[in-house]
C-alpha cells in the first residue's frame, strides 16, 4: 500500500513491485519485445533526447473500490518496460515517467493526490481510472489547474453531468472514454426480457454519483424502464458501507420484485445479497453494476453468484488489438493470469487503453510539452485500442467518446475463482461473441 504522506510511487518503484507480482513474466507473455515503433533505441544520442514527460496516474488501489485497481501494477509495470525507451516526436526522443497515486477509494483523497501530482510533481498529463469517486475529483483538479486529463471507467453521464455540466458544456482540459447509461440500460433490458418475470424491478441505488445517475427519474433507469412497461420499487438512497439492508430487502420482497438492479460498491452488494438470501429474497434475474464486475465478488458470494448479471465492458473474447503492443484481448488476459495467478479482470483493458490514448495524442500533437496542443489533438483523436475504437470528434457530448458494452452473467467453473463471467447478450455489438444466453438465478424465491 502506498503511503501518500511520502513522495508518490514512481514508475521505477511501481516496476519493482510489479516484477514481484508477475510483471517480468508478463512482459514475455505479452510478446512486448520490439512491439513498439515509436521508441528510439537506448543508444540515442544525448542531442536527440528531450525533457522527461511526466504522467500522473490515479486509481483506487486500496479501500472499498480496490478491485478496480487490482490490475494496475501488472498493466503499468508491463507498459513501463515499453515506454522505457521514450516516445519520439519530430526526431526528439522524450523519456517517460509514470507517477502513481492511490485514491484510497475516497473523493477527498483523489482530489488531494491529484493536486500533489500537479503542484509538486509537475506532471504534464494526468490519467485516472475507476468510478466517479476517483475520476471526477481528479478531473476537476486538472480543469482548475489547466493540466490535460484522460479518464475512464465511469459512465459518461456520471463523469460529465456529475461534475455539474450541461449538455452544451465543453471542458478545456479533461476528456473521458467509457459507455453511458443508455448502453447499460439496453444491455440490462436485453437480459431482463430473456428471463420470464413480472417486470417489477427493485432498485438498489446508493447515495453517491453513480446511484444518483442510475436512479434519476429524468435520465436514469426509471425514465428508461417505465415506458417499456416495467414498474420500479425504489426504497431510497442508502449510504456506502451500510451494514444492515433489512429495509431494502423487505421493500423488494413485499413488492414482489422479480428483477433486481443496482450500482453498489463491491462490499455493499456482498453484504446485501447474503442478507437477502438469508431473509428469503432471491430474484429471478439480477443485473448489478459495479459490484459484480470482479471475480473477487463472485468468489465472496460463492454459489449465490451463479447467473447474476452485470455489464461486460472488456474481456478475452473482445475482438480488439492494442495500438501499443499489437496484442489482442485474449493474449493480454492470458498474460495477466499466467503472471499473477489471478483471474483476468475487466479494468485491465481500460488501464492499458489510457496509455494508448496518451501516447497517440502526444504523437498527434507534434509537441511534447505543449499542453494546449495536446488537448487540441485529443479533441480530434480517432484511435483503435484494446477496448475498441475511440473518436472524440463524434460525442455524445463534448469531451466524451463511448466504448462498446455487452451483457454478462456469472457461471460456475473457472479454475481460479470457481466462477467465470461470460457474454450472454450482444444486441448492440454483435462482433463481440456470446458464450451463452441469459438464465434464471437458481433458487429464486420471487
Amino acid at each position: 500500500m502506498q503511503d501518500d504522506t511520502q513522495p508518490a510511487v514512481s514508475e521505477r518503484e511501481l516496476s519493482r513491485r510489479s516484477m514481484l507480482k508477475g510483471g517480468v513474466a508478463g512482459l514475455g507473455a505479452l510478446g512486448l519485445s520490439g512491439a513498439l515503433d515509436f521508441a528510439e533505441s537506448n543508444t540515442a544520442s544525448a542531442a536527440t533526447r528531450g525533457k522527461t514527460i511526466k504522467f500522473g496516474y490515479v486509481s483506487p488501489e486500496t479501500g472499498s473500490l480496490a478491485p478496480f485497481g487490482a490490475a494496475d501494477a501488472f498493466v503499468i509495470g508491463a507498459l513501463k518496460s515499453l515506454l522505457a525507451k521514450g516516445v519520439t516526436i519530430k526526431g526528439v526522443t522524450y523519456p517517460i515517467e509514470i507517477i502513481v497515486k492511490d485514491s484510497q477509494s475516497t473523493d477527498a483523497t483523489a482530489a488531494s493526490v491529484a493536486e500533489d501530482l500537479i503542484k509538486n510533481d509537475k506532471v504534464d498529463i494526468m490519467l485516472v481510472s475507476s468510478t466517479p469517486d476517483t475520476t471526477n475529483p481528479v478531473s476537476d483538479q486538472c480543469e482548475a489547474n489547466q493540466v490535460p486529463c484522460i479518464s475512464t471507467v465511469a459512465p459518461w453521464q456520471s463523469w460529465f453531468f456529475g461534475r455539474g455540466a450541461s449538455p452544451t458544456t465543453k471542458y478545456k482540459w479533461t476528456y473521458h472514454f467509457f459507455w453511458g447509461l443508455e448502453d447499460i440500460e439496453a444491455v440490462y433490458s436485453s437480459i431482463w426480457k430473456a428471463v420470464p418475470n413480472n417486470k417489477t424491478i427493485g432498485g438498489l441505488w446508493p447515495n453517491d454519483s453513480d446511484g444518483d445517475a442510475f436512479a434519476s427519474t429524468t435520465t436514469g433507469f426509471p425514465s428508461f424502464a417505465k415506458p417499456l412497461g416495467y414498474s420500479i420499487v425504489d426504497p431510497g438512497r442508502y449510504a456506502d458501507l451500510t451494514t444492515d439492508f433489512t429495509a431494502q430487502i423487505a421493500a423488494f420482497r413485499n413488492g414482489n420484485c422479480e428483477i433486481l438492479t443496482g450500482v453498489p460498491i463491491p462490499p455493499d452488494f456482498i453484504t446485501f445479497y447474503k442478507q437477502a438470501a438469508s431473509q428469503g429474497y432471491i430474484p429471478k434475474v439480477a443485473t448489478i453494476a459495479k459490484a459484480m464486475l470482479f471475480p473477487s465478488s463472485a468468489q465472496a458470494l460463492g454459489s449465490l453468484a451463479v447467473n447474476i448479471g452485470t455489464e461486460y465492458w472488456w474481456g478475452p473474447t473482445h475482438p480488439y488489438i492494442s495500438s501499443l503492443t499489437k496484442q489482442n484481448c485474449a493474449h493480454i488476459a492470458a498474460a495477466y493470469e499466467k503472471s499473477t495467478g489471478d483471474q483476468w479482470t475487466q479494468p485491465i483493458g481500460f488501464v492499458h487503453a489510457l496509455f494508448e490514448v496518451a501516447i497517440a495524442t502526444l504523437k498527434s500533437s507534434g509537441e511534447a510539452h505543449n499542453k494546449s496542443a495536446f488537448v487540441s489533438a485529443l479533441s480530434k483523436l480517432k484511435l483503435s485500442t484494446i477496448v475498441g475504437p475511440l473518436d472524440w470528434a463524434t460525442g455524445p457530448v463534448p469531451n466524451v467518446t463511448k466504448t462498446p458494452l455487452v451483457g454478462g452473467q456469472w457461471r460456475a467453473g473457472n479454475t481460479q475463482s470457481g466462477y467465470a463471467l461470460v457474454v450472454v447478450t450482444n444486441d448492440q455489438h454483435p462482433n463481440i461473441p456470446t458464450a451463452s444466453s441469459p438464465q434464471v438465478i437458481p433458487g429464486a424465491t420471487v
